[in-house]
């Protein structure tokens, strides 16, 4: 089953009045509180808008990394406040070619919710012809109950030990893994052993997903096929989780360290590789 669906297929989804929540997570890394704001703009009918850096991040010190993960009681919480009930499916969009939905993904399938996320976004949606509602909306709180105590997250020391055993993936701009250059964190370039492949070279120009052949072999271009163990980190854990999302979409497992790039430059000691090479 796949982990996405097109506008067209949502769309007659909504129209047979399926059992669905769709949730809005509009965030850019740039404008991280205007998220809200965009989807006043206008967004899907019936969109709930969720908050990436209070309903799907926690807040933490520099040590935990940009966007430390919720509770599974936080993410329950914002669940039940977009209107989920349980047994209904999920469908997650932005409007930044699937990076922010993703995460909402990746936590809520780990909590035995049907989730995907809307393939292209809301453009897809709108390049169909398809109408956005301005309104702020307020469903009746849900019942869901996240089947899940703690996420299955990558450790920091997990993380170094990975490219031992599998190929460990930094999924950020190559200028940044190389350490060229490093906008946000203390410190520029890469986990040691780790390999560069960032998760916009799965997408096309529409931001949806390239077929499944194409993306297989980008991914046998770093080391990784049917069988390999990967894992996968960012900046911050968010752009990681899309990453998880392509590669599980053509059957291949990807663990994620949430605390990714952000959390390993501000623990002290960590080593640093620079350059084009795994190092």
């Amino acid at each position: 089953m796949s982990h996405l669906v097109s506008a067209e297929d949502l769309h007659d989804l909504l129209a047979d009045g399926a059992p669905l929540r769709v949730v809005d997570v509009r965030w850019r890394l740039d404008r991280p509180e205007a998220g809200h704001a965009d989807y006043l703009t206008g967004h899907i009918p019936g969109a709930v808008f969720a908050s990436l850096d209070r309903e799907l991040s926690t807040p933490g010190a520099p040590s935990e990394g940009r966007h430390p993960l919720p509770s599974p009681d936080t993410v329950q919480a914002a669940a039940r406040r977009w209107g989920v009930r349980q047994g209904d499916t999920v469908v997650a969009y932005d409007d930044a070619r699937g990076l922010a939905a993703a995460r909402a993904w990746w936590l809520l399938r780990q909590a035995g919710v049907d989730v995907r996320v809307l393939d292209g976004g809301l453009r897809a949606w709108t390049d169909a012809g398809y109408p956005v509602s301005t309104d702020d909306v307020v469903p009746e709180t849900g019942d869901v109950v996240l089947a899940v105590t703690a996420w299955d997250a990558l450790s920091i020391d997990e993380a170094a030990a990975f490219p031992e055993s599998g190929v460990l993936l930094d999924v950020r701009a190559p200028e940044r893994y190389r350490g060229d250059s490093e906008p946000l964190d203390p410190v520029a370039g890469h986990i040691p052993g780790a390999r560069n492949l960032p998760t916009f070279r799965h997408l096309d120009e529409h931001g949806r997903l390239r077929d499944a052949d194409t993306v297989r072999a980008t991914l046998a271009e770093v080391g990784i096929t049917a069988g390999t163990p990967v894992a996968a980190y960012c900046g911050s854990g968010i752009t990681a989780a899309h990453t998880a999302l392509v590669l599980e979409e053509v059957g291949i497992p990807v663990q994620v360290f949430p605390g990714s790039w952000s959390q390993w430059s501000n623990t002290p000691g960590r080593p640093v590789a620079t350059g084009d090479q795994p190092g």
